[in-house]
């Protein structure tokens, strides 16, 4: 029999998260793992190297919280919304300290993860031609192609110490399922060293076999599976929840102002023991503004009948 891999979430944080880690919080435009973040926040680590494609809110309130000491990231900005402003100050002003960035592209943080993935050291990549990035950025470095081409890019593998997603469903052994837009997840987890993996509903095995295509990230690759409905608001988990877009629009004059970010965090995060908690908080509105409605598929009429 597999081992059981159902956690607590503090429980798999406490085990698997210590300060001065590389953490991957990966999760592109939706699953993003917010409740990891927060218990993390909550449990005060320190000095983690966070690493995320966009970092999104999730990144102004573990930077602001003093969780994060460096930055791995590529396209700074909280989706629709605007500015992350509590980075913006740490890279702008260096308030109230310094914040250490490293930055790619999209394709250029996924490649990383990739070649980690792969037991790789680098991996190639031609679109950075053109790009200032190289400037900025000693990591992003020219080889010579050995097959007689032009010279490419390339960056380095990039292996956290721990990575932590969040998905529509998982067994209790940790065969993880997701769907929508699945972004670099599977490779990330592939590219930890640990791996923990947060998700709306715990379902049966048999569930999971009758749909193996949806298994992006299968047991052998995951350390803890955790229990964590609305684990992902106020980002969006496709089938589960819609996005909160009002809290997004929310957190651009929250952020703006420090007292008022700290403020936040606590009472939002410090001000509740778990993400049951939180959702609590968040009352009768949260479920009823992001339900997701009935979306059937069906022809489409483009001004001519159909067979």
């Amino acid at each position: 029999m597999k081992p059981v891999k159902t956690r607590g979430l503090a429980d798999a944080i406490a085990e698997y998260v210590e300060d001065g880690m590389t953490v991957a919080l990966e999760g592109f435009g939706h699953l993003i793992p917010f409740a990891a973040g927060h218990e993390i926040i909550r449990q005060g680590r320190r000095d983690l190297t966070l690493c995320r494609m966009t970092p999104d809110l999730i990144a102004d309130q573990m930077i602001a919280a003093g969780t994060v000491r460096k930055l791995v990231a590529s396209f700074f900005a909280s989706g629709s919304a605007g500015s992350l402003h509590e980075v913006r100050r740490r890279i702008e002003q260096h308030d109230p300290e310094p914040l250490e960035v490293e930055e790619y592209s999209h394709y250029g943080m996924f490649c990383r993860y990739q070649a980690a993935a792969s037991g790789l050291p680098f991996f190639p990549l031609r679109s950075y031609a053109g790009s200032d990035l190289p400037e900025l950025n000693p990591q992003i470095r020219v080889v010579e192609d050995p097959y007689g081409g032009a010279p490419v890019h390339v960056v380095p593998a990039l292996a956290p110490d721990v990575t932590v997603v969040h998905a529509q469903r998982a067994d209790r052994y940790g065969n993880v399922q997701l769907w929508g837009i699945v972004g670099a997840q599977q490779e990330v987890v592939y590219a930890g060293r640990r791996a923990i993996v947060t998700v709306e509903e715990i379902v049966d095995e048999e569930v999971v076999r009758s749909d193996p295509n949806r298994t992006l990230i299968p047991a052998h690759a995951v350390d803890a599976v955790v229990h964590c409905p609305g684990g992902a608001h106020p980002s969006y988990v496709q089938g589960c929840y819609d996005r909160d877009n009002a809290f997004y629009r929310d957190w651009t004059p929250i952020s703006r102002e420090p007292a008022r970010l700290q403020a936040w965090l606590a009472e939002w995060v410090h001000g509740v023991p778990d993400r049951a908690a939180y959702l609590a908080k968040l009352g009768d509105h949260w479920p009823a503004a992001v339900a997701v409605g009935e979306r059937l598929s069906r022809p489409v009429d483009y001004g001519r009948r159909l067979p």
